[in-house]
This record gives C-alpha cells, sequence and structure tokens, in this order.
C-alpha cells in the first residue's frame, strides 16, 4: 500500500454533489449532510492502517464539529471487489465498531472520490458555510500513535475557525495514508 499526501487546499473549489447509500439504509445527498456552518466530508474506508488508527478519534472530534453546526460525512470510495474488507457489510460493522455518529457512505461508482480528487485514506475536506473549501489536512499531529492532551487537533481547530469565520487557516499539514483503490 503506497504511503500518499493529500495536495495542498485549493481554497474556493466548490463542494460536488452526491447521492450515496450509508450504512444506515438511507441515501445522503449534500444537501442532507451540509451544516449551516459549513460540512466535513472525509474519505475513510475499513482496512487501511492510517484509518483504523483515527476510527476511534473521530466519534469525539465529530461531536464536537456538530454542535458547532458543522455537518460530517465519510464515504469508502475503495474497489470493494479487491478489497473486499472494504464492502457494504464491513463497512457497517466497522461504523458500529467504532461508535460512528455520523453518515458512511459508499461511493460504488468511484466517481464522488474522483469529483473531489480524493487521494488517500484518510482526507479530510473542509467547507464553509457556503460550501467552499477551506481545510485539506490531516486530523491531529498524533499520527497512527494514540492521541493524547498534547497533541493538536488542527482538523477540529481549523473547522471550528472555518464556522466561525468562513476561512480555513493557510498553513495546514497535508493528511496521509493508503491509497484510494482505484478500479
Amino acid at each position: 500500500m503506497p504511503l500518499l499526501e493529500t495536495p495542498v487546499c485549493n481554497f474556493g473549489t466548490p463542494a460536488p454533489d452526491f447521492s450515496l447509500k450509508g450504512v444506515d439504509g438511507k441515501t445522503y445527498t449534500l444537501a442532507d449532510v451540509r451544516g449551516p456552518n459549513g460540512l466535513l466530508v472525509m474519505f475513510i474506508c475499513n482496512h487501511c492502517p492510517f484509518v483504523k488508527a483515527v476510527a476511534d478519534r473521530l466519534p469525539e472530534d465529530v461531536a464536537e464539529l456538530q454542535k458547532a453546526g458543522v455537518g460530517v460525512i465519510a464515504i469508502n470510495s475503495n474497489d470493494t471487489v479487491a478489497y473486499p474488507e472494504d464492502d457494504f457489510e464491513h463497512m457497517k460493522k466497522f461504523s458500529a465498531q467504532h461508535g460512528f455518529n455520523f453518515p458512511y457512505a459508499i461511493d460504488e461508482t468511484q466517481a464522488i472520490g474522483r469529483a473531489y480528487g480524493a487521494v488517500c485514506t484518510p482526507d479530510f475536506f473542509g467547507y464553509n458555510h457556503k460550501m467552499e473549501l477551506q481545510y485539506r489536512g490531516r486530523l491531529d499531529d498524533a499520527g497512527r500513535n494514540p492521541r493524547s492532551a498534547a497533541n493538536k487537533r488542527e482538523l477540529v481547530d481549523a473547522m471550528l475557525w472555518v464556522a466561525e469565520s468562513g476561512h480555513g487557516p493557510k498553513e495546514q499539514t497535508p493528511s496521509m495514508g493508503c491509497s484510494i483503490k482505484w478500479k
């Protein structure tokens, strides 16, 4: 699995629309998940060790963002034939195992991952209330290690600032992880 980093944030890029099936059986669109103060779109999967390392942190961070009016969705764009651990049934288990408090949806055609320009898992896209890209960085500075109180929660801090000001930080550290598994 090649290690990749996300590109630099292309500020102002609009959020592509989508209609994707979540593990709860509901279909989610951009309009369904956006919050009054922004949106966080996370590209994740079940098998990636980088995602596994942060999966238990996501519900706490998401809850804080949701309180600030930021909507959240996680999307799995991986090829589930070549990587069966990422299939829909495993997504349901992964979501339940980690207590996800946000929709986790499958991008079966991979069209949404391509539209967003996702390159790795995890890949975070933070949008302001106008659905303009303002954050394309990592979750925190703990990486694959357990997070401590000394670690910077970069995504939460950035998205709280986006929710308040509409603008993301100029300095952002790229996320890194396993490549999206394209068909």
